[in-house]
């Protein structure tokens, strides 16, 4: 609607997962680095969490863009645990033939893929995202998936990505074995006030802006605004967009990102509605 006003060949703050936009951040940089060496290194499982919209996915998504093509990767998103049988949501994810079988059958079926697999010289991964909806039950299914092994070394890798709750899920002293297998476990923080500025700047730059579209006041009142929350800077950025474009104005300044701002707090949605966004998950996961 307004990337031609603003000469722009897209919009610049969907919420949609683009690994393209992603911000390196100095915690993100390291999240990566670490999962890749997990990968690479086959170091037992892995943990990463961050809150909602703190941009887990879009880091996952740019993993995978980045892997090797002997690592055969199954991405799991499991945002409805009650949806289906586990193991016909993994084997969805590795592209397995699922309809109508028995759950002895996807176990089966599974564990001699994983074989093939490994037989063929290929690593296999299993991400799954919003892990914290596994449970108790459900994560320890995947640990026990997870044992089968040859020539002393495991056959599956498993990456668990998931917001602060599963951090308190693995405390359970039901998952004592599974927790023994994590050797890489990072948590992704809110973005400081620094990086929130570079974040906007750069996913306007790869948009294609050529000049600044923000006055430095009222970046400094979205970004602040934003409590460091990629999704939240995302959502006030693009209806300030919308706000300068409805406007005539081709500079975001203070006035537009106040108003922006009030709109959003009339709605319930403003400076406090942010850190209660941030906390309930009224977004969806990220």
């Amino acid at each position: 609607m307004y990337e031609q006003f603003f000469g722009l060949r897209e919009k610049p703050f969907t919420i949609l997962p683009d690994p393209s936009y992603l911000y390196m951040s100095k915690g993100h940089t390291k999240a990566l680095t670490l999962l890749r060496y997990s990968i690479v290194g086959r170091q037992g499982f892995t943990v990463v969490t961050g809150e909602i919209g703190s941009g887990k996915t879009t880091l996952i998504n740019r993993l995978l863009e980045d892997l090797d093509e002997d690592i055969t990767v199954g991405l799991l998103n499991f945002t409805d645990p009650g949806a289906t049988e586990l193991n016909e949501w993994i084997g969805m994810a590795f592209g397995l033939d699922y309809a109508g079988k028995s759950r002895t059958e996807l176990y089966e079926d599974f564990i001699s893929f994983l074989i093939r697999q490994y037989a063929q010289g290929k690593y296999t991964v299993l991400i799954v995202d919003e892990a914290q909806n596994l449970v108790i039950k459900g994560l320890e299914k995947i640990r026990m998936l997870s044992n089968v092994n040859a020539q002393k070394e495991h056959l599956l890798h498993l990456i668990l990505v998931g917001q602060p709750q599963l951090r308190d899920l693995l405390r359970s002293a039901d998952l004592e074995q599974l927790v023994q297998r994590i050797s890489v476990s990072y948590h992704l923080d809110r973005l400081s006030p620094r990086d929130s500025k570079a974040y906007v700047l750069h996913r306007l730059k790869v948009a294609g802006a050529t000049e600044p579209l923000f006055s430095p006041q009222a970046l400094r009142i979205l970004v602040e605004a934003s409590k460091g929350v990629p999704r939240i800077i995302n959502t006030v950025c693009d209806l300030a967009l919308v706000y300068g474009f409805s406007s005539g104005k081709r500079k975001i300044d203070a006035r537009i990102a106040k108003a922006v701002l009030a709109d959003r707090e009339e709605m319930g949605l403003g400076v406090t509605g942010v850190d209660r966004d941030y906390r309930s998950g009224i977004s969806s996961g990220a």
